[in-house]
């Protein structure tokens, strides 16, 4: 798999998961010297050969061939919190087929300190050199699973005791008035539709983001971040 840009491809090279470098010929020498020293083999190219190669020219003279990425599994996410000692905190998506999108959470829930991403199969993006390339590095250290069922799995949830909060515009309680001193997992719909009916009618609380500009809705990966971003600051430190 191939992914491309500057920061994934030094994430990746930090997480040691790139097998060959592509470099454009002509790029300065003091990014030559930070990817020679990684010590992964380098491939020299015309830019233009990398523009065809990843079908943009926004790979600013760097492409890295990695790993195939793996999807975890669901029981990681929560082996997870417990390596950390702390209280689970997982983000469900239930519909986000946007692969930035997806990349954006995973960064997003890595870099704010939730435990993993869990998605159903089919209602998700796959495990692309987009969603790579927007979560920068991030899916080498976070879990990110699938399910086969979602409301199932929050059914699952639910009986080892963690709560489920759905993000849903039109709830009456707003994100800052929710208990999050408590195992729990946060449900993200698609932009379009939001929750299903189904997804919707499992969650434990309905939360709203309070907005006051004149658009009614914030992105997914954004609604994402200050949820998880409450819930991390609103627990005991």
């Amino acid at each position: 798999m191939l992914i491309y840009g500057r920061n994934p491809v030094f994430e990746a090279l930090r997480n040691g998961t790139v097998t060959e470098l592509l470099v454009a010929r002509g790029v300065e020498p003091k990014l030559v010297r930070e990817l020679e020293a990684s010590g992964v083999p380098i491939r020299w190219q015309a830019r233009i050969e990398l523009d065809q190669l990843v079908g943009t020219t926004q790979h600013q003279g760097v492409v890295a061939e990695v790993a195939e990425l793996e999807w975890a599994q669901p029981e990681d996410v929560l082996d997870n919190a417990a390596a950390r000692g702390e209280q689970p905190l997982i983000v469900l998506l239930d519909g986000v087929t946007d692969p930035r999108n997806f990349g954006a959470i995973i960064r997003s829930a890595e870099v704010l300190g939730a435990h993993g991403v869990i998605v159903e199969e089919r209602r998700s993006a796959p495990l692309s050199p987009v969603v790579a390339k927007t979560a920068a590095g991030a899916t080498a250290y976070l879990p990110v699973a699938q399910v086969k069922n979602l409301p199932r799995f929050i059914d699952q949830l639910k009986e080892q005791g963690i709560w489920v909060y759905g993000a849903a515009g039109e709830a009456r309680r707003t994100a800052a008035q929710l208990d999050y001193d408590r195992p729990l997992a946060l449900v993200i719909g698609s932009e379009g539709e939001g929750l299903r009916r189904l997804v919707r009618e499992k969650c434990d609380e309905l939360v709203a983001i309070p907005v006051r500009g004149r658009v009614s809705s914030l992105n997914a990966s954004v609604a994402a971040s200050l949820l998880i971003y409450q819930a991390v600051m609103s627990r005991p430190r």
